[in-house]
């Protein structure tokens, strides 16, 4: 087998084994963005794929988090689900510019008509707006997954301490502040004309000199592979003459 081969198979495995590592995570209920500012106010997007070859997804619930509860929760329509929101008595009331908070939604539910469920290979997105979000920490939105087929999948694990991912992780929402955009960087000093029109001259002249040498010595090469070995026991016609000559 040649090297070009080699490599080619190579490649092709371990491309394979990245894609179907890949794919089991790519299939988890997450919410996007999954980092967002604190104290601010924020639109997430659940996505939900469906894992089944012979079931639709029919209905998706996410849980707020009971201790950081959010005062104004909007959810976006989305045409073909019917979304419904639960709202619980605060056991300590949100401060706002209105006036206490004593109620917070808890759970929003969306549930497909006969014609809008997630197909098999097909996922779906679900908004909602949210704020204002906690100073700090993360939020933890437990979700439970409904088939057609009457399976409920429960995307209900917290994030472990060792890092490692549990089988069916939650979808979590990081809270960071917004990082402070990086300082230009200071103009290196230079001499003479700073006025550059193209690439650099002799870098560009060096580039097309080396890809000359290369197509050369592939024509070489070509070449002296096709050229036949001259046998040893050959002569040339001036040669057979004096043999002649002296016969």
């Amino acid at each position: 087998m040649s090297l070009f081969k080699r490599s080619a198979l190579v490649a092709a495995v371990v491309g394979g084994l990245t894609l179907a590592l890949a794919a089991p995570a790519s299939a988890h209920v997450t919410v996007n963005p999954n980092t967002a500012t604190p104290g601010s106010y924020s639109k997430v997007t659940f996505r939900v794929p469906n894992e089944k070859d012979s079931a639709n997804t029919t209905k998706l619930e996410v849980n707020l988090p009971a201790d950081h509860p959010i005062a104004s929760v909007s959810v976006k329509p989305l045409p073909g689900w019917t979304a419904v929101t639960e709202k619980n008595k605060l056991a300590t009331p949100i401060k706002s510019d209105d006036g206490d908070i004593t109620e917070a939604v808890t759970k929003i539910t969306w549930t497909a008509d006969a014609n809008s469920a997630i197909k098999p290979g097909q996922f779906q997105e679900f908004d909602v707006s949210l704020g204002p979000l906690p100073e700090s920490g993360q939020l933890i939105f437990k979700a439970l997954q409904t088939y057609s087929d009457g399976d409920v999948v429960r995307w209900i694990d917290e994030p472990t301490t060792g890092g490692t991912e549990p089988d069916h992780p939650a979808p979590v929402l990081k809270l960071a502040a917004a990082t402070a955009p990086a300082a230009p960087a200071a103009p290196a000093a230079t001499t003479g004309s700073t006025k550059s029109d193209g690439p650099d001259a002799f870098g560009l002249a060096g580039f097309v000199a080396g890809l000359l040498a290369l197509i050369l010595a592939l024509l070489a090469f070509q070449r002296a592979a096709r050229k036949p070995a001259d046998s040893p026991s050959e002569t040339s016609p001036a040669e057979d003459k004096k043999v002649s000559a002296s016969a």
